[in-house]
């Protein structure tokens, strides 16, 4: 698309697309993909927007429950975005959920939209008890920049920066980004994509902070591991997903209205 003006952006997900972390279930989820709606709009107010992305899906899922809806829209841009719920789970297959991931960058260029993708960072800079998953994450950006590469989809490559695993970019359950991460998250899709006005600001770190004492940091991991770990890991006994019972916030292709000197109109990250 010339200049970067996209008219019908579609959205495919899970949380961290849906936008948790960035508002709540009753006020609204603003979240990285109506971040960079507002940056789409303010380069073409014409901009239509549809998020199709739920809570709790694994790759498959998306692929199954958002890929026709996502090409019935007929986007001249889509995001897709997903894999951390397979990471989390005992069985893993990186190629497997790579593929479900290609299949959709596949179907999506092939009907003429310009796709845009990420990499994850490193959770065990993140989570310390998730260390043991690093790997898996490792691999599946590898795979992810494979198929990436094989259909001309852009990749927002935060994997590639410390800054993303600044704690101010996460939400107390560690799992989903904080306000400030998904304004990030934006930028960096933005630039993938050479978005007018985008640029490298998002890889740059946060003002340092003083680190708590090792005591202080144990005593969290425990809080942490009590209040979403356990319950999380509860869940996938019963067989349960936080999305269980819930459809996309915007199953529509809609207009997006932005405020004129909003930050979200701006771009401008606000720190808190």
């Amino acid at each position: 698309m010339p200049s970067g003006e996209y008219v019908r952006y579609v959205a495919l997900g899970d949380s961290q697309t849906e936008g948790v972390g960035d508002g709540d279930d009753s006020t609204g989820l603003r979240g990285w993909a109506d971040r960079l709606a507002e940056r789409l709009a303010a380069v073409d107010p014409a901009l239509q927007y549809a998020n199709l992305a739920v809570r709790g899906r694994v790759a498959a899922q998306v692929r199954d429950g958002q890929l026709g809806p996502a090409l019935a829209l007929r986007p001249d841009l889509a995001t897709v975005v997903a894999g951390v719920n397979d990471l989390l789970r005992p069985r893993f297959d990186a190629v497997e959920v790579a593929g479900h991931l290609e299949e959709m960058f596949a179907a999506l260029t092939a009907a003429g939209a310009r796709v845009a993708t990420m990499t994850f960072p490193d959770v065990g800079k993140i989570a310390p008890l998730a260390r043991p998953v690093r790997g898996r994450v490792f691999e599946l950006n590898d795979r992810i920049r494979a198929a990436a590469a094989r259909h001309g989809v852009a990749v927002a490559e935060i994997d590639l920066h410390a800054a993303a695993a600044d704690p101010r970019l996460w939400s107390t359950d560690r799992l989903h980004t904080s306000p400030l991460g998904h304004e990030r998250i934006a930028a960096a899709v933005a630039q993938a994509l050479h978005l007018p006005g985008s640029d490298d600001a998002w890889t740059r770190p946060l003002p340092e902070q003083q680190l708590p004492s090792r005591g202080r940091a144990a005593a969290a991991e425990v809080r942490w591991a009590a209040a979403f770990l356990g319950p999380w890991l509860g869940r996938r006994l019963r067989g349960r997903s936080s999305g269980d019972g819930r459809t996309a916030k915007r199953p529509l292709l809609q207009p997006l209205h932005v405020t004129p000197g909003s930050p979200a109109d701006t771009g401008q990250e606000q720190l808190t």
